[in-house]
């Protein structure tokens, strides 16, 4: 599988990161897999010292776990891990929507509309995944954007790719997809009527639901393994 060209000057290393970091994230390696670096040349049509590059900067985001001598392998799933992860995300990402809310311009208001309408149309075409994913991850980002802290929205988006890791492996539930999908639009609304108290309040429950979808679908069993 070639990388796919973007406009830009853009890295083969930076190009080969942001493929092998949606690849992880999306399960396409096994937990705990151990990735042979022969194979990932010849599957992504890469060099050697572009890959090397783009494998040590997941081992550092924590996507990837760097073996001494022993190149790298794919974290194991941990119920711990996902307990840590979730109980982050409802801290950091709570205190940044609250944070946008009142930083927000009329500019931001904007965004958010137009990236929940691009999730709402989503929502109508549940065969297009991946399309959705990244349409889903565009929006909470949206909503969280002015919060005034790089540092902030930078471990919230590794706190995502994370907790992703767990949530994509677990199974379609049609109902608590419902709920989500209209947590999206309430959560505009809040955002909108600038409400910081019912926004966060909301997004602490949209992150406790999916966790639940993430735990029920990866049963404790397998989390541990």
């Amino acid at each position: 599988m070639a990388i796919p060209k973007r406009k830009g000057r853009i890295t083969t290393s930076s190009r080969i990161y942001d493929t092998l970091r949606q690849d992880l994230v999306n399960g396409r390696f096994e937990a705990g897999e151990k990735v042979a670096i022969s194979a990932l040349k010849q599957q992504y049509e890469v060099g050697l010292s572009p890959l090397r590059e783009a494998l040590n900067r997941l081992a550092a985001y924590g996507l990837l776990i760097q073996e001494n001598q022993r190149g790298f392998r794919v974290p194991r799933l941990d119920r711990e891990e996902l307990d840590d992860v979730s109980g982050m995300r409802r801290e950091l990402e709570c205190m940044a929507l609250e944070r946008a809310i009142h930083h927000g311009d009329a500019e931001w208001e904007s965004e958010v509309l137009a990236a929940a309408h691009r999730l709402k149309r989503a929502d109508l075409a549940p065969e297009k995944v991946d399309e959705w994913e990244q349409l889903h991850g565009r929006f909470h980002r949206t909503l969280v954007a002015p919060c005034g802290s790089v540092w902030l929205l930078r471990f919230i988006e590794q706190l995502h790719d994370q907790f992703d890791r767990y949530r994509r492996m677990a199974p379609e539930i049609p109902e608590t997809r419902r709920v989500l999908d209209a947590q999206h639009e309430i959560l505009v609304e809040l955002a909108l009527k600038r409400d910081a108290r019912g926004a966060r309040e909301l997004m602490d429950d949209h992150i406790r639901r999916s966790y639940e979808v993430a735990l029920g679908g990866s049963s404790l069993g397998r989390v541990n393994r």
